[in-house]
């Protein structure tokens, strides 16, 4: 590493207002061994010899609840603004997760960290959730199987809170807590609340010269193992520096308290940016398949902030004095799986010919409006998606998750009608990059604004189109003849910036189909590759 980029990362630890918009850059040490490769060589955790390597929800899957049903294990993720919305997972083993389908369908608004729970046979979803320019509320979801269907949203009159978790009490009672960290009694249905919120714990603080975004405790989620409920919460900031985030722990005999600040605190945290993991934080503990323990949670992953925080597990020894202590050594080496795991599937393919429905599960629309799931349209010749709006930055495009390094993408097509449409990566609509076209011209959009200077005139109304992303650097290509010859846009991009520290929001660099205009565009054929060969090229087109 030379020694300016070493300067400059230097500078961001440091905490100046510069560095915290800076990507930050991975060094050698940070660099893990090759992932296992699963559908569309998307990147996995499975090592196939009994270990794994993090994460093992690679891409954006930030804050993870994670709920123990027998022995099957469900996991949900902050969802955003993206509809529809709360994916729930599936694994038997800790490490092959495979998607159940979404269970928020009605939109509530940006959707942060939920809680996903099982009660007397019944599951919920306590859901933190804020309409523009409104305070937060949380409202609960419930369904009597875990595949659905899902109840609509019920208000359960929370105002201001965010964080919620569920926990039954030693006398019985229901109850949420909240980020502060704050807790308020529930109804025994669960789905009202009895009295006021209130205060619960004043989390542990720690030194006053450690580099952190800045207090903010969040994420409470509460264990009750032998005597005591352990209370584990993040502190420090979601992400800002590197070191910010973190885990902590308290505990107490009681559900009132008064509540013990672990010895070892922080259970977790990033002390280095030549880690390969950053802002590590939000942690759940979980029983693993043979009474062993496990702790999941989230992080950046070194140098690639685009991919939004990526779930990661680590296992938890108890200490004789009735504590736990983080183990498996460094994250970025391989780690010996939860025993007696049952491997199952992991994550699907995402190339998508568009005959069977992927919404929720692989396809969402970002902030859409009303009625806005009635725009696409499967057939036995693909999906046909209406135009609304007139440019990537006032539509809902169809976005995808991602989960590589390097990866690309490609689809196919057709105009129909007054249409213009494209791929993208998108992250929001002030940020985003790709290329599209109308039946008049081809077009190159950088950081939300069309190259105007970039546009190619042609006369079709049919392409075939496909992004490059390898390690931020983009390249794009179009075909008029289904990918048999490509041509090569002249320009190239490079997107490290396009995270949560430059643009806020929490989310993540996503593939994107867009189509605006008043007509309608038919998609086919998508293909995607996690570990894609080098590309060959045929033809560099110029552009004037």
């Amino acid at each position: 590493m030379s020694f300016s980029r070493r300067s400059a990362l230097a500078t961001m630890l440091a905490g100046t207002a510069a560095a915290s918009r800076a990507t930050g850059m991975r060094s050698a040490a940070a660099t893990p061994p090759a992932p296992g490769r699963g559908a569309d060589g998307q990147r996995i955790a499975d090592l196939g010899d009994g270990t794994f390597i993090n994460p093992i929800m690679a891409g954006d899957h930030p804050d993870p609840t994670i709920l123990k049903d027998g022995g099957t294990y469900y996991m949900t993720f902050s969802s955003f603004l993206s509809y529809p919305g709360l994916v729930i997972w599936r694994s038997t083993d800790l490490v092959n997760w495979h998607p159940v389908g979404p269970a928020l369908h009605q939109r509530i608004g940006t959707v942060w960290a939920v809680d996903l729970v099982r009660h007397e046979g019944r599951y919920f979803l306590y859901i933190p959730a804020a309409q523009d320019g409104e305070e937060w509320r949380i409202y609960a979801i419930w369904a009597d199987r875990i595949e659905g269907p899902w109840s609509d949203p019920v208000d359960l009159g929370i105002r201001g809170c965010i964080d919620p978790c569920h926990v039954v009490g030693e006398d019985g009672k229901r109850y949420l807590f909240t980020n502060g960290v704050r807790r308020v009694r529930l109804a025994d249905d669960g789905l009202s609340t009895i009295g006021a919120v209130e205060p619960a714990y004043a989390p542990w603080r720690y030194p006053d010269d450690w580099i952190v975004e800045n207090f903010a405790p969040e994420g409470p989620k509460l264990l009750r193992h032998g005597d005591y409920f352990y209370l584990v919460t993040a502190v420090g900031g979601t992400a800002g520096p590197a070191t910010g985030h973190m885990v902590i722990a308290a505990r107490s005999r009681s559900i009132h308290g008064p509540w013990e600040d672990c010895p070892h605190n922080p259970i977790v945290r990033t002390r280095s940016i030549e880690e390969p993991w950053w802002s590590r934080g939000h942690a759940t503990l979980v029983e693993g398949p043979a009474g062993d323990w496990w702790m999941v949670y989230h992080g950046y992953e070194n140098g690639f902030r685009t991919l939004g925080r990526q779930t990661l597990l680590q296992p938890v020894d108890w200490t004789d004095d009735g504590w736990f202590r983080a183990s498996g050594g460094c994250l970025s080496t391989p780690i010996a799986k939860p025993k007696e795991g049952r491997s199952g599937p992991s994550a699907p393919a995402l190339s998508d010919d568009f005959s069977a429905d992927r919404m929720g599960v692989q396809w969402s629309f970002h902030e859409p409006g009303p009625n806005e799931a009635a725009r696409l349209q499967r057939g036995r010749q693909g999906a046909v998606l209406e135009g609304r709006g007139t440019g990537p930055a006032d539509t809902a495009p169809l976005t995808c998750i991602v989960r590589d390094r390097c990866y690309q993408a490609e689809i196919s097509i057709d105009l129909l009608g007054d249409a213009e449409a494209g791929l993208l990566l998108f992250y929001n609509h002030k940020a985003f990059v790709g290329i599209g076209f109308t039946p008049e011209a081809v077009k190159l959009f950088e950081y939300s604004d069309e190259l105007s200077w970039a546009r190619k005139r042609h006369d079709a109304r049919t392409l075939r189109l496909r992004v490059r992303n390898d390690e931020h650097v983009v390249t794009y290509h179009y075909s008029y003849d289904e990918g048999r010859t490509w041509m090569r846009h002249d320009t190239r991009m490079e997107v490290s910036g396009l995270h949560h520290n430059v643009f806020g929001g929490f989310l993540s660099l996503k593939i994107a189909l867009y189509a605006v205009g008043t007509g309608s565009v038919r998609l086919r054929d998508f293909h995607y590759d996690g570990n894609p060969a080098p590309v060959i090229e045929t033809k560099l087109d110029s552009f004037g």
